[in-house]
Protein backbone atom coordinates (compact mmCIF):
# COMPACT_ATOMS: atom_id res chain seq x y z
CA UNK A 1 0.00 0.00 0.00
CA UNK A 2 1.59 3.41 -0.91
CA UNK A 3 1.82 6.62 1.24
CA UNK A 4 -0.43 9.42 1.33
CA UNK A 5 0.52 13.32 2.93
CA UNK A 6 -1.80 15.18 4.35
CA UNK A 7 -1.73 19.41 2.44
CA UNK A 8 -1.30 20.67 5.92
CA UNK A 9 1.65 18.38 6.59
CA UNK A 10 3.42 19.86 3.66
CA UNK A 11 2.37 23.22 4.21
CA UNK A 12 3.97 23.43 7.42
CA UNK A 13 7.07 21.61 6.49
CA UNK A 14 6.66 18.54 8.12
CA UNK A 15 8.08 16.49 5.56
CA UNK A 16 11.69 16.23 5.22
CA UNK A 17 13.32 16.35 2.29
CA UNK A 18 13.03 18.00 -1.35
CA UNK A 19 9.47 17.52 -2.83
CA UNK A 20 7.46 18.44 -5.94
CA UNK A 21 3.66 18.30 -6.35
CA UNK A 22 2.17 16.69 -9.50
CA UNK A 23 -0.75 17.71 -10.87
CA UNK A 24 -2.36 14.76 -12.68
CA UNK A 25 -5.61 16.49 -13.76
CA UNK A 26 -6.33 17.31 -17.19
CA UNK A 27 -4.73 20.52 -18.96
CA UNK A 28 -7.99 22.78 -18.56
CA UNK A 29 -8.75 21.35 -14.57
CA UNK A 30 -4.77 22.51 -14.07
CA UNK A 31 -5.29 25.65 -16.03
CA UNK A 32 -8.36 26.76 -14.12
CA UNK A 33 -7.01 26.33 -10.12
CA UNK A 34 -4.00 24.23 -8.97
CA UNK A 35 -1.82 24.31 -5.71
CA UNK A 36 0.93 26.84 -6.30
CA UNK A 37 4.23 25.06 -7.54
CA UNK A 38 2.69 22.22 -8.80
CA UNK A 39 3.35 20.85 -11.92
CA UNK A 40 1.31 18.96 -14.89
CA UNK A 41 1.80 15.29 -15.97
CA UNK A 42 -1.87 14.61 -17.05
CA UNK A 43 -3.32 11.14 -17.18
CA UNK A 44 -5.86 12.11 -19.58
CA UNK A 45 -6.62 15.33 -21.74
CA UNK A 46 -9.59 17.36 -21.63
CA UNK A 47 -11.66 15.12 -24.26
CA UNK A 48 -10.76 12.07 -23.16
CA UNK A 49 -11.27 13.39 -19.33
CA UNK A 50 -15.10 14.41 -20.93
CA UNK A 51 -15.81 10.83 -22.63
CA UNK A 52 -14.71 8.40 -19.55
CA UNK A 53 -17.31 10.89 -18.00
CA UNK A 54 -19.86 10.76 -19.72
CA UNK A 55 -19.41 7.09 -20.19
CA UNK A 56 -19.45 6.75 -16.46
CA UNK A 57 -22.75 8.65 -16.10
CA UNK A 58 -24.66 7.47 -18.99
CA UNK A 59 -23.00 3.47 -19.26
CA UNK A 60 -21.05 1.88 -16.15
CA UNK A 61 -18.16 2.29 -13.60
CA UNK A 62 -16.90 -0.86 -15.18
CA UNK A 63 -16.72 0.73 -18.54
CA UNK A 64 -15.47 3.66 -17.84
CA UNK A 65 -12.48 2.06 -16.15
CA UNK A 66 -11.64 0.26 -18.60
CA UNK A 67 -11.56 3.18 -21.36
CA UNK A 68 -9.56 4.85 -18.69
CA UNK A 69 -6.81 2.16 -18.64
CA UNK A 70 -6.49 1.91 -22.20
CA UNK A 71 -6.23 5.68 -22.80
CA UNK A 72 -3.65 5.66 -19.64
CA UNK A 73 -1.66 2.49 -21.13
CA UNK A 74 -0.44 4.35 -24.35
CA UNK A 75 0.81 7.27 -22.20
CA UNK A 76 2.93 5.65 -19.21
CA UNK A 77 5.83 5.34 -21.51
CA UNK A 78 5.97 9.29 -21.63
CA UNK A 79 5.24 9.63 -18.55
CA UNK A 80 7.38 7.17 -16.95
CA UNK A 81 9.93 9.29 -18.55
CA UNK A 82 8.90 12.39 -17.05
CA UNK A 83 8.28 10.78 -13.77
CA UNK A 84 12.16 9.38 -13.23
CA UNK A 85 13.54 11.75 -13.97
CA UNK A 86 11.70 13.91 -11.34
CA UNK A 87 12.59 11.15 -9.00
CA UNK A 88 16.55 11.56 -9.41
CA UNK A 89 15.81 15.09 -8.38
CA UNK A 90 13.19 15.04 -5.20
CA UNK A 91 12.96 13.11 -2.66
CA UNK A 92 9.11 13.04 -2.34
CA UNK A 93 6.88 13.06 -5.64
CA UNK A 94 3.39 13.87 -4.50
CA UNK A 95 0.48 13.23 -6.83
CA UNK A 96 -3.00 14.46 -6.84
CA UNK A 97 -6.22 14.50 -8.51
CA UNK A 98 -9.51 16.05 -8.06
CA UNK A 99 -10.29 14.13 -5.12
CA UNK A 100 -7.42 11.73 -4.75
CA UNK A 101 -9.30 9.00 -6.74
CA UNK A 102 -8.24 7.19 -9.44
CA UNK A 103 -6.13 8.92 -11.49
CA UNK A 104 -3.54 9.68 -8.50
CA UNK A 105 -3.60 6.38 -7.13
CA UNK A 106 -2.99 4.51 -10.02
CA UNK A 107 0.07 6.36 -10.69
CA UNK A 108 1.08 6.48 -7.36
CA UNK A 109 0.62 2.62 -6.63
CA UNK A 110 2.45 1.52 -10.35
CA UNK A 111 5.37 3.91 -9.20
CA UNK A 112 5.80 3.26 -5.84
CA UNK A 113 5.67 -0.85 -6.41
CA UNK A 114 8.71 -0.27 -9.18
CA UNK A 115 11.08 1.51 -6.63
CA UNK A 116 9.93 5.76 -7.02
CA UNK A 117 9.09 7.71 -4.54
CA UNK A 118 5.90 8.18 -5.24
CA UNK A 119 2.97 9.41 -2.56
CA UNK A 120 -0.34 10.50 -2.88
CA UNK A 121 -1.79 13.54 -1.57
CA UNK A 122 -4.63 12.51 0.70
CA UNK A 123 -8.22 14.36 -0.86
CA UNK A 124 -6.28 15.44 -3.75
CA UNK A 125 -7.37 19.41 -4.56
CA UNK A 126 -10.67 19.38 -2.91
CA UNK A 127 -9.11 18.53 0.00
CA UNK A 128 -6.22 21.09 -0.21
CA UNK A 129 -9.28 23.18 -1.40
CA UNK A 130 -11.02 23.24 2.08
CA UNK A 131 -7.76 23.63 3.98
CA UNK A 132 -6.84 26.92 2.21
CA UNK A 133 -10.64 28.09 3.29
CA UNK A 134 -9.84 27.10 6.92
CA UNK A 135 -6.19 28.34 6.64
CA UNK A 136 -6.62 31.74 4.67
CA UNK A 137 -8.96 33.60 7.16
CA UNK A 138 -6.44 32.98 9.91
CA UNK A 139 -2.99 34.47 8.12
CA UNK A 140 -4.89 37.54 8.16
CA UNK A 141 -5.38 37.49 12.18
CA UNK A 142 -3.23 40.42 13.56
CA UNK A 143 -2.20 41.96 10.59
CA UNK A 144 -1.55 45.56 9.76
CA UNK A 145 -2.46 46.92 6.48
CA UNK A 146 -0.97 49.85 4.94
CA UNK A 147 -3.21 50.85 2.34
CA UNK A 148 -1.94 53.10 -0.79
CA UNK A 149 -4.57 55.06 -2.40
CA UNK A 150 -4.21 57.12 -5.64
CA UNK A 151 -5.66 57.69 -8.80
CA UNK A 152 -4.64 55.32 -11.76
CA UNK A 153 -1.03 55.76 -12.80
CA UNK A 154 0.54 57.35 -9.83
CA UNK A 155 2.29 54.77 -9.05
CA UNK A 156 1.16 52.36 -6.39
CA UNK A 157 2.44 49.07 -7.84
CA UNK A 158 6.17 50.14 -8.20
CA UNK A 159 6.17 51.90 -5.06
CA UNK A 160 5.16 48.76 -3.63
CA UNK A 161 7.73 46.57 -5.92
CA UNK A 162 10.07 49.08 -4.08
CA UNK A 163 8.79 48.07 -0.32
CA UNK A 164 9.80 44.52 -1.29
CA UNK A 165 13.15 45.48 -2.32
CA UNK A 166 13.77 46.42 1.03
CA UNK A 167 12.85 43.59 2.77
CA UNK A 168 9.22 44.76 3.84
CA UNK A 169 6.23 42.46 3.23
CA UNK A 170 3.81 43.32 0.61
CA UNK A 171 0.12 41.69 -1.02
CA UNK A 172 0.71 41.91 -4.31
CA UNK A 173 -3.42 41.99 -4.96
CA UNK A 174 -3.15 42.45 -8.47
CA UNK A 175 -0.30 40.14 -8.84
CA UNK A 176 -2.19 37.70 -7.59
CA UNK A 177 -5.48 38.18 -9.58
CA UNK A 178 -3.24 38.77 -12.76
CA UNK A 179 -5.11 42.38 -13.48
CA UNK A 180 -4.56 45.57 -12.62
CA UNK A 181 -7.93 46.27 -11.91
CA UNK A 182 -8.89 49.09 -13.85
CA UNK A 183 -11.16 48.85 -16.69
CA UNK A 184 -8.32 48.32 -19.11
CA UNK A 185 -6.40 45.89 -16.08
CA UNK A 186 -6.03 43.09 -18.40
CA UNK A 187 -4.14 44.34 -21.52
CA UNK A 188 -0.99 42.79 -21.92
CA UNK A 189 -1.42 39.72 -19.00
CA UNK A 190 -3.31 37.11 -20.74
CA UNK A 191 -6.01 35.35 -18.71
CA UNK A 192 -6.75 36.48 -15.46
CA UNK A 193 -6.33 34.50 -12.61
CA UNK A 194 -10.03 32.36 -11.18
CA UNK A 195 -11.51 33.48 -7.71
CA UNK A 196 -9.62 29.36 -6.54
CA UNK A 197 -6.19 30.23 -7.88
CA UNK A 198 -6.41 33.86 -6.25
CA UNK A 199 -7.28 32.69 -3.41
CA UNK A 200 -4.41 29.72 -3.66
CA UNK A 201 -1.98 32.97 -4.30
CA UNK A 202 -3.24 34.87 -1.09
CA UNK A 203 -2.47 32.44 1.18
CA UNK A 204 1.05 31.84 -0.11
CA UNK A 205 1.94 35.29 0.34
CA UNK A 206 0.53 35.83 3.31
CA UNK A 207 1.52 32.89 5.36
CA UNK A 208 5.12 33.80 4.29
CA UNK A 209 5.21 37.57 5.51
CA UNK A 210 7.97 38.35 7.55
CA UNK A 211 5.98 40.51 10.04
CA UNK A 212 2.55 41.39 10.34
CA UNK A 213 2.65 45.07 9.03
CA UNK A 214 2.11 44.43 5.09
CA UNK A 215 1.92 47.00 2.45
CA UNK A 216 -0.97 46.74 -0.23
CA UNK A 217 -2.57 48.80 -2.77
CA UNK A 218 -6.06 50.10 -2.42
CA UNK A 219 -8.54 48.11 -4.30
CA UNK A 220 -12.28 47.97 -4.98
CA UNK A 221 -13.58 44.61 -3.74
CA UNK A 222 -13.28 42.75 -7.28
CA UNK A 223 -10.70 42.99 -9.82
CA UNK A 224 -11.56 41.72 -12.86
CA UNK A 225 -13.72 38.99 -12.25
CA UNK A 226 -11.68 37.72 -9.16
CA UNK A 227 -13.55 38.96 -5.56
CA UNK A 228 -10.93 39.85 -2.64
CA UNK A 229 -12.20 37.91 0.46
CA UNK A 230 -14.36 39.80 2.57
CA UNK A 231 -12.09 39.26 5.72
CA UNK A 232 -8.74 40.81 3.65
CA UNK A 233 -11.27 43.63 2.72
CA UNK A 234 -12.19 44.44 6.03
CA UNK A 235 -8.92 44.02 7.28
CA UNK A 236 -7.43 46.73 4.74
CA UNK A 237 -10.27 49.08 5.29
CA UNK A 238 -9.43 48.83 8.73
CA UNK A 239 -5.43 49.74 8.36
CA UNK A 240 -3.63 52.85 7.81
CA UNK A 241 -4.19 54.92 4.86
CA UNK A 242 -1.36 56.65 2.41
CA UNK A 243 -2.76 58.60 -0.54
CA UNK A 244 -0.13 58.74 -3.62
CA UNK A 245 -0.20 61.79 -6.06
CA UNK A 246 1.40 62.24 -8.98
CA UNK A 247 1.53 64.89 -11.77
CA UNK A 248 -0.76 64.30 -15.22
CA UNK A 249 2.31 63.91 -17.24
CA UNK A 250 4.17 61.12 -14.42
CA UNK A 251 0.90 59.42 -14.56
CA UNK A 252 0.39 58.97 -18.51
CA UNK A 253 4.28 57.86 -18.46
CA UNK A 254 3.12 55.03 -16.45
CA UNK A 255 0.52 54.06 -18.13
CA UNK A 256 2.82 53.92 -21.04
CA UNK A 257 5.24 51.69 -19.54
CA UNK A 258 2.35 48.93 -17.83
CA UNK A 259 -0.35 49.12 -21.21
CA UNK A 260 1.54 50.09 -24.19
CA UNK A 261 3.65 47.39 -25.68
CA UNK A 262 2.84 45.88 -28.70
CA UNK A 263 -0.76 45.20 -27.16
CA UNK A 264 -3.38 47.55 -29.88
CA UNK A 265 -5.72 44.42 -30.47
CA UNK A 266 -5.78 44.31 -26.70
CA UNK A 267 -6.52 47.56 -25.88
CA UNK A 268 -9.05 48.26 -28.62
CA UNK A 269 -10.86 44.85 -27.01
CA UNK A 270 -11.23 46.33 -23.82
CA UNK A 271 -11.99 50.17 -25.02
CA UNK A 272 -15.19 48.18 -27.02
CA UNK A 273 -16.51 46.02 -24.18
CA UNK A 274 -16.75 50.27 -22.28
CA UNK A 275 -18.88 51.51 -25.26
CA UNK A 276 -22.16 51.01 -22.61
CA UNK A 277 -20.87 53.10 -20.28
CA UNK A 278 -18.79 56.15 -22.39
CA UNK A 279 -20.68 55.72 -25.33
CA UNK A 280 -19.48 54.78 -29.20
CA UNK A 281 -18.28 58.12 -30.02
CA UNK A 282 -15.64 58.25 -27.41
CA UNK A 283 -14.71 54.98 -28.11
CA UNK A 284 -14.20 55.41 -32.02
CA UNK A 285 -12.13 58.02 -31.11
CA UNK A 286 -10.12 56.24 -28.77
CA UNK A 287 -9.82 53.32 -31.49
CA UNK A 288 -8.81 55.87 -34.15
CA UNK A 289 -5.98 57.78 -32.11
CA UNK A 290 -5.08 54.08 -30.98
CA UNK A 291 -4.52 53.38 -34.93
CA UNK A 292 -2.64 56.82 -35.29
CA UNK A 293 -0.17 55.63 -32.51
CA UNK A 294 -1.65 58.69 -29.85
CA UNK A 295 -1.72 56.74 -26.84
CA UNK A 296 -0.64 59.70 -24.71
CA UNK A 297 -3.77 61.28 -25.44
CA UNK A 298 -5.53 57.98 -25.47
CA UNK A 299 -4.59 58.07 -21.30
CA UNK A 300 -4.91 61.39 -20.87
CA UNK A 301 -8.24 61.80 -21.59
CA UNK A 302 -9.22 58.59 -19.83
CA UNK A 303 -7.99 59.81 -16.81
CA UNK A 304 -9.27 63.51 -17.16
CA UNK A 305 -12.94 62.00 -18.01
CA UNK A 306 -13.30 58.50 -16.27
CA UNK A 307 -10.24 57.59 -13.71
Amino acid sequence: MFKEFAYEDIDKNKIHGKNILIDVRSPSEYKNSTIPGAINISIFNDEERKIIGTTYVQDSVEKSKKIGIDVASKKLPDIYDKVIGLDHEYNHLIFFCAKGGFRSSSLVSLFSSIGINAYKLDGGYKKYRKYINKALPKTVEGIQFIVLYGNTGTGKTHILEEIEKRGMDILDLEGCANHRGSLLGSVGLGEQNSQKQFESLLYESLKNRKSNMIFVEGESKRIGKVIIPYYIYNAMNNGISIKIEASMKYRINNIMKDYVHGTDDELISSLDFLRKYMGNKSIDKFIYLISENRYEKVIEDLMTNYY
